[in-house]
């Protein structure tokens, strides 16, 4: 059975998000494939250093460095793209019929579709990067996941916190996988009320910015002063998107989707019910890690999912 024949005609792309970052990644398709190689190279160039060798050697801590590990992510994930896109010529035609990315991933989808250049994704998420790091020392914040919690009650804590600081529902991953994401003290009191309500495991993340979250709207605005700048294209396939979890086609949408993509919620459960309604049955992690996975299978354990090592490549 050739690979094509193995995923089906309904398949979906999809590109994980920060967090998924490790040393190494990347370094197996770079070595095999002389699209994946290229697709570091125009990195090296368009950042102005020597890129892939942070990726590739660390040091970790660096790496870690969301202005670092957002445009690490996208290379990645494009260098995977273009390497599997290297198969056609062995008679391996893949189309996907959606795509979606999480959090920074989604990025990564709009070049997937064709409405954004990788040299421009690259500028953009460097510099989305650099923002939320700076945001994150004006305004110290951050995250934790929240297992085993539904959302309304969940909702519902946020909101008794908030008389602590800003908090909100970060990130709807899965069922059961919430992120919550706000000021460090209303975080605290949010974390010891979700576990009051009976949350299984609550857990703060090793980041000191509050993604998703209103703390990121000053970022919202000087972003947009970027994208309006950018020549976006209308998709070649609709793009779920994480704010709406639903089908984008047109540059219009596209604008809308980004212009507060930083400080809302990541409808992650939504968006891959949105995939399913469109027909998607296969789920093609394209990236480091298998996190986005896991979560698709939690959320309709009766489609597939497939990792890069399933499709004879390496992250």
């Amino acid at each position: 059975m050739t690979l094509s024949e193995q995923l089906g005609p309904n398949v979906a792309y999809v590109f994980p998000g920060q967090g998924s970052q490790a040393v190494g990644m990347g370094r197996d398709v770079y070595d095999a494939s002389p699209a994946a190689r290229a697709t570091f190279e125009e990195a090296d160039a368009v950042l102005g250093d020597d890129f892939s060798t942070l990726v590739f050697d660390g040091p970790v801590e660096e790496l870690n460095d969301t202005f670092n590990a957002q445009p690490a992510l996208l290379v990645t994930s494009v260098a995977i793209l273009r390497a599997l896109g290297e198969k056609a010529a062995e008679g391996v035609s893949i189309t996907p019929i959606v795509v979606a990315g999480h959090s920074l991933g989604e990025f990564t989808a709009l070049v997937a579709a064709g409405s954004l250049s990788f040299p421009d994704a690259l500028t953009l998420v460097r510099e989305r990067g650099r923002l939320m790091r700076e945001a994150g020392v004006e305004r110290p914040g951050g995250m934790a996941a929240v297992l085993g919690l539904d959302e309304a009650p969940l909702v519902a804590v946020c909101e008794q916190a908030s008389a602590h600081g800003l908090i909100n529902v970060a990130n709807a991953n899965c069922p059961g996988q919430i992120v919550i994401s706000g000021e460090v003290a209303a975080l605290e009191v949010a974390m010891d009320l979700a576990k009051e309500a009976g949350a299984k495991r609550v857990a703060r993340l090793p980041v000191s910015i509050a993604s998703h979250s209103p703390l990121m709207a000053d970022v919202s605005v000087r972003l947009k002063q970027l994208t309006d700048a950018i020549a976006f294209r209308d998709p070649e396939v609709p793009i779920v998107g994480n704010v709406s979890a639903a089908p984008i086609r047109t540059v219009d949408e596209i604008r809308t989707e980004l212009e507060h993509h930083v400080e809302r919620p990541v409808n992650w459960t939504g968006s891959v019910q949105a995939m399913i309604a469109l027909g998607a049955e296969t789920f093609v992690e394209l990236g480091a890690g298998n996190v986005l996975a896991g979560l698709i299978k939690r959320i309709d354990r009766s489609v597939k999912t497939v990792g890069v090592a399933d499709l004879g490549l390496q992250a």
